[in-house]
């Protein structure tokens, strides 16, 4: 396996910290490497110095001769009076890229709600990502570098993301270093991981679930030497005291399979325990959401633009939801209808007596009024005990759980970093004791070990929670269910997220299609036996019965074969591992009974739209 790029003996240092000393690596043909670390160790640096962007101190950077190396950092580099068109093909001719299936793919999957023509300037944050990811991606690129390439993507694009970087090359081909805090996205793509810290570059087998088991067992084995050099000790000890030589057996550890290290871990949360300090703090009657219509004025004309659609959601004590959708699908405005700051246009919202709202922004606007005050002086504002996990704490025992130190506690808020303040705010949110606790996008600018905390703290937290977020393993690891927004309607997605993205991929498929045919019967109207174009036709009565006898009878079969699936996946666990032939068939069917439903999904909405039109 040829080698691409590497480094060798790279020393790096700042004015004020130390990144690099001595680190030797090399990238090959094939590798597909994440690259994880605490925030500030120096990740997106080492993409700088293996690119070639940021020369060592010491050491040196190789690369293959002839090697192109594509690099997408945290910030682009667009320019704002650039048109979009230009701003990712530059001046090459159409017929140069709009010939190439690659090119095409990358532009439907990442750009094609963007005005082609537009000027960048005009482009939300999100938007600006996605441009100058499908920049780098039609180029032809021997290694890629991406620094968080997931930021500001919805759950969809991330999706398609990873599919499409496993599809990019072909076996043993190319190159991936990919530097992110979505753990999920890791698990997806890499098969190899970098964790970087201290100074160095410890390198690990496998995606990010297998390189949390290496590093616990990591942990494990130095923690066994740490506890056999003090036995030692205090053997030394009592021979000293003693005055005579003591005898021991030298101890023996023998490394356990990776189902050893997790086979006495509890589960992360004790839902019945959970459920009832819940009700005790809420009652029964939590948040109601009852045939809701919501949306906002749109114009001049003051009328209402809708965004919701007949939405029913019971949200009830202990309960621990997550909230999907795409960008602009509604969340915000669920979100602001179930806290009762935007009022539906009809439908009714009724929240509890004792509901306690406690919610993180994305923009953490709580901290606004704080930024001229240390920690300290906040915190001091608040209660000096508190009850976590059934023990006593204050609130900079928190702080330091959440990974600041006890010279931080002086630190002004205002010079805080991104995820230092997120973690801030989420501790403020905690210590104000609300009973139902709305998260939106919790794990923006936090690495991998601090979500990790965040999910820890959350899993003993005692309310309902509301979760809105684009990292998949945060929403499955925090949340016991999924709801999804699509084309404005709320259903609950009993798959989870897998499930999700079925439903608005069939979704996107028949819009594109209806669009299609709107464009053609616009261009060429077909006359009607009555001489009307077909487009001012009506349903009758008797189709409408029939129509909805059907959307019925699909909703029936639906949650049936949703029944399947879970039991088909749930049985899997009883299959002998070893046994290949078994799994192989057992897989089949699971299979075979998710086509079913998709099918049946299908069937469903070109049913439902046809009933709405």
């Amino acid at each position: 396996m040829a080698i691409l790029l590497g480094c060798d003996s790279v020393k790096l240092e700042f004015p004020t910290k130390h990144i690099f000393d001595d680190v030797t690596l090399g990238v090959n043909e094939g590798d597909r490497i994440g690259i994880v670390g605490r925030n500030g160790d120096g990740k997106s640096t080492l993409l700088q110095v293996l690119s070639g962007e940021l020369e060592p101190d010491d050491g040196r950077v190789t690369h293959r001769r002839d090697i192109s190396v594509g690099l997408l950092g945290q910030r682009d580099a667009l320019d704002d009076g650039d048109t979009v068109h230009r701003a990712v093909v530059g001046d090459a001719p159409e017929y140069e890229w709009a010939s190439s299936p690659r090119v095409r793919q990358v532009l439907d999957g990442l750009i094609a709600d963007v005005p082609w023509e537009g000027t960048v300037g005009e482009l939300s944050g999100g938007q600006r990502r996605r441009v100058d990811l499908a920049r780098l991606l039609i180029g032809t690129y021997d290694v890629l570098m991406l620094d968080e390439p997931t930021n500001h993507l919805d759950m969809r694009t991330i999706n398609w993301l990873a599919e499409h970087l496993k599809a990019r090359w072909g076996a043993g081909e190319g190159a991936l270093l990919i530097v992110t805090h979505d753990r999920w996205f890791l698990d997806e793509v890499c098969t190899s991981m970098w964790e970087v810290h201290d100074g160095v570059v410890e390198p690990f087998e496998g995606g990010y679930s297998a390189y949390i088991l290496q590093r616990v067992e990591r942990d494990r084995l130095a923690a066994v030497a740490e506890d056999r050099r003090r036995n030692m000790a205090r053997k030394e000890l009592a021979w000293l005291s003693r005055g005579a030589q003591a005898r021991s057996t030298k101890p023996k550890f023998r490394v356990e399979a990776a189902r050893a290290l997790i086979a006495d871990v509890p589960p992360v949360r004790n839902e019945l325990e959970l459920k009832r300090l819940a009700v005790s703090r809420l009652g029964k009657q939590v948040i109601d959401v009852i045939d809701v219509y919501a949306g906002y004025a749109d114009g001049a004309d003051g009328k209402v633009k809708p965004v919701l659609e007949d939405v029913t959601w019971l949200i009830g004590a202990g309960d621990r939801f997550g909230l999907l959708g795409e960008n602009g699908a509604g969340k915000s405005t669920m979100l602001s209808v179930i806290q009762g700051k935007l009022a539906p246009t009809s439908g009714r919202v009724k929240i509890g007596a004792t509901v306690r709202f406690g919610v993180l922004s994305q923009q953490l606007d709580e901290l606004a009024p704080h930024m001229d005050e240390t920690i300290r002086e906040v915190l001091s504002r608040y209660k000096r005990v508190y009850i976590v996990d059934g023990k006593e704490t204050s609130p900079e025992k928190l702080l330091e759980r959440l990974g600041f130190t006890t010279q931080q506690l002086w630190s002004r808020i205002g010079d805080l970093s991104g995820g230092q303040r997120r973690r801030l705010s989420l501790l403020l949110t905690i210590l104000e004791e609300p009973n139902v606790l709305i998260l939106d996008e919790p794990g923006n600018d936090l690495d991998t070990d601090m979500l990790a905390i965040v999910e820890d703290l959350l899993d003993g937290w005692p309310g309902t929670l509301i979760l809105v977020t684009h990292d998949r393993y945060l929403m499955e690891r925090v949340t016991d269910h999924q709801y999804a927004i699509i084309d404005g309607r709320l259903r609950h997605v009993p798959g989870g997220v897998d499930e999700y993205l079925r439903l608005v991929g069939a979704s996107s498929a028949r819009t594109q299609k209806s669009s299609a045919q709107r464009a053609a019967e616009a261009a060429s109207p077909v006359q009607t036996a009555s001489g009307e174009a077909s487009g001012g036709s009506r349903l009758s009565n008797a189709e409408r019965q029939r129509l909805r006898r059907e959307v019925s009878s699909l909703e029936r079969k639906m949650e049936a074969r949703r029944a399947k699936v879970d039991e088909l996946t749930a049985a899997m666990a009883d299959v002998d591992p070893t046994d290949f032939e078994a799994l192989t068939a057992q897989q089949r069917a699971i299979d075979e009974a998710r086509a079913e439903l998709d099918e049946l999904e299908t069937a469903w909405l070109e049913a439902s739209e046809q009933l709405e039109e």
